[in-house]
């Protein structure tokens, strides 16, 4: 049984024999991050220097939510690197090319800023879904370099000290709740390192981009206080084709027609990660429950990782598709997705639509596994 207690005398006492002359803590304002740093500067004190990138994927007005939420915890630095990132990354297209040029990027910067302030150690808030999802090849964790045996002294010039590097999300909230963290910061969503830049799906654009960032303060304010894991919005080009082979395997569920989009979305199947197809499901269910049994259908026997209902829609073609997705889990290994009302999310898909950009919304109704939580 985990104990907070008995892991931070182990912890602090381990981290006090390493002889740090001077570490960085990367905080992303998020649990993992932010409980790793607390738990360093109790062993480490004034050695220890946190920092925040804004590296321009953050969601609306976050890095000054982040450093009021956690004013008299950890003494933050801000430091702006948009600009570098945005030169790294603007019209990538892959997502895991995006991933890896974003840890590239995140770490070339943090080497910097530790040799700046002549420092020898980082403190990262790894933890153990981060390197299995990695190291399983399901999807590159940005925050994930010495489980694959990269050895950071020798490529970026710092030691790497990972103290939750062996816990999980839900043990992770019992540390840091221990520790009297503010609840924004045990109680606030993961928020994925590369941030909006993989939920700007596809090509990456700056258009693209602000309007997932819009896009994602909608369904974070209208889906809070719901008792979902996490909840969040992605935004690519509603470009799609129709699938008469995958529209007959529903056509009793409803009057029903399924389309493939252009880009793809990464699955889980097996033990292995799929980078395949996402499908929209449009037209009228015979119930609503109906909806999500949608998935089971559409994506076994097929390389469809993603399965989304249609909620709204211009009719029109070009411009931005918007997805819903949610779901509720305890360690983030497996996620399913939750029975939301139909109208609820309507209402939600009504006002994403007032967005000239976005021309249909949707909603993803596939649990983890066959889909990845992201879409990226």
């Amino acid at each position: 049984m985990f104990t907070p207690e008995e892991f931070i005398r182990v912890i602090t006492g381990e981290i006090r024999k390493l002889n740090v002359k001077c570490a960085v803590a990367a905080v992303s304002g998020g649990v993992d991050s932010t409980t790793s740093a607390v738990v360093a500067r109790l062993a480490l004190g004034d050695k220890l220097i946190p920092v925040l990138f804004d590296t321009g994927f953050m969601r609306l007005n976050e890095t000054s939510e982040i450093i009021n939420s956690l004013t008299g915890l950890l003494p933050i630095r801000l430091i702006d690197v948009k600009e570098e990132f945005y030169r790294a990354m603007i019209n990538m297209s892959d997502a895991e090319e995006k991933r890896l040029t974003f840890r590239s990027t995140f770490y070339n910067v943090l080497s910097r800023v530790v040799k700046d302030n002549d420092c020898d150690w980082v403190i990262q808030g790894t933890i153990a879904p981060d390197w299995i999802e990695t190291t399983g090849g399901i999807k590159t964790q940005h925050n994930v370099l010495a489980q694959l045996g990269i050895e950071t002294d020798k490529v970026y010039g710092f030691k790497l000290l990972e103290p939750l590097k062996d816990l999980y999300k839900d043990q992770v909230r019992v540390l840091a709740r221990f520790l009297k963290i503010p609840s924004a910061v045990t109680e606030r969503q993961p928020f994925p390192g590369p941030g909006l830049s993989i939920r700007a799906v596809g090509r990456l654009t700056m258009e693209k981009l602000e309007v997932t960032r819009w896009s994602t303060r909608i369904v974070e304010e209208r889906l809070s206080g719901l008792g979902l894991s996490q909840w969040f919005a992605a935004v690519w080009e509603d470009n799609r084709t129709t699938s008469e082979e995958l529209s007959k395997r529903i056509k009793d569920l409803g009057s029903l027609t399924v389309d493939v989009f252009s880009i793809k979305g990464t699955g889980v199947k097996g033990d292995s990660r799929e980078y395949g197809s996402v499908a929209l499901v449009r037209g009228k269910l015979s119930s609503w429950s109906d909806a999500f049994n949608l998935y089971s259908r559409l994506t076994y026997g097929t390389n469809v990782t993603h399965v989304i209902y249609e909620l709204a829609s211009k009719g029109a073609s070009g411009g931005y598709f918007a997805a819903i997705r949610a779901v509720v889990t305890d360690d983030y290994m497996t996620a399913n997705v939750p029975m939301l009302s139909e109208s609820l999310l309507s209402s939600i898909a009504d006002e994403l639509m007032s967005n000239k950009l976005i021309n249909a919304v949707g909603f993803d109704v596939t649990p983890k596994p066959p889909a990845t939580i992201e879409f990226e």
